[in-house]
């Protein structure tokens, strides 16, 4: 959670100073982070690998290290060696060998990852690629039979291959060694207790059907009548009057199918790989969040907030 302590005076007017509270807690399980079904097995599989390169992807606060704690619960086994480098260590996990990283004194991510491969793990969790080195030995590590998950502060799936191939990663080790990548984004979901259905306009379902894209949002099979319903905050005791009680992720996964590989040796654009991955069956973080706001579990205004078109 976030708390903010203080404002100072600006030249724009005031900012406000966040502190960010890292709760520990039990490790949430995967199939419980709201992930859709098909992005949900896809993950499964890549995470069920012996060897190759994950990466969830987003800005702070998004819920990575969640995410990647969440996934590394999921093939925890008693015969499996898994390290993990991270700053800090916010979730803790049995069976897990955990180190916090000290740059100060120069125990980087990049040097706690050349000291894993000396122990030979079969998987290492990384908790940030923010260099040229740690990404590099990142790629190396996963191209030598370990499974290698970290994240990175970027917008869009498909954009963090284009970032790390413009750090000067190789293109055909990249490709080689990349399984897939989770953007994710969190939004704040409605209180069950009060949430309200009603029957939007026709503008606003038309608003809906342009932001999803007309001939993907046509495959849904969801047609404007009179029976078409969403739903809205309203208010009460339970949740504060505010209308939403908790947040729940929305994912847009890019696997690293032949076609992307190809794609990632040839250094395409972001549009280019982009199109390619929802050829091949990816949903946008937008389509993520609307096809959520259908179900009823939040609304288009909390989506739209938080996704970048």
């Amino acid at each position: 959670m976030e708390l903010r302590v203080a404002s100072i005076p600006t030249q724009g007017g005031v900012e406000d100073v966040v502190m960010r509270l890292l709760a520990k807690g039990e490790t949430m399980p995967l199939n419980d982070m709201g992930i859709e079904k098909h992005n949900y097995n896809e993950l499964v599989k890549m995470i069920s690998k012996p060897y190759g390169m994950i990466l969830v992807v987003g800005p702070t606060g998004s819920g990575k290290t969640t995410t990647l704690h969440a996934a590394l619960h999921h093939i925890n086994r008693p015969d499996r060696k898994i390290w993990t480098a991270e700053d800090p260590v916010e979730i803790t996990q049995y069976g897990l060998r955990q180190v916090q990283v000290q740059p100060k004194i120069g125990f980087d991510f990049a040097a706690a990852m050349r000291s894993f491969l000396r122990a030979d793990p079969d998987i290492i969790m990384v908790g940030e690629m923010r260099d040229f080195e740690t990404a590099k030995i990142g790629v190396e590590a996963s191209l030598t039979g370990h499974l290698v998950l970290s994240t990175l502060h970027t917008n869009s799936a498909p954009e963090t291959i284009v970032r790390l191939l413009d750090m000067g990663i190789d293109p055909l080790n990249f490709a080689d060694a990349l399984l897939g990548i989770l953007a994710q984004r969190l939004v704040r979901t409605l209180c069950k207790n009060c949430k309200e259905q009603y029957h939007p306009s026709k503008e606003e379902f038309e608003e809906i059907v342009e932001s999803y894209g007309a001939e993907d949002f046509a495959k849904l099979g969801i047609a404007y009548n009179k029976d078409f319903k969403l739903f809205r905050p309203k208010g009460c005791d339970v949740c504060d009057k505010t209308g939403y009680k908790g947040r729940m992720g929305i994912h847009e996964l890019v696997v690293a199918s032949d076609g992307i590989k190809r794609m990632v040796q040839k250094h395409e654009t972001v549009e280019v790989l982009r199109n390619k991955a929802m050829s091949e069956g990816m949903t946008t973080l937008l389509q993520d969040g609307i096809f959520k706001s259908l179900k009823g579990f939040t609304d288009f205004i909390q989506v739209r907030r938080v996704c970048i078109k």
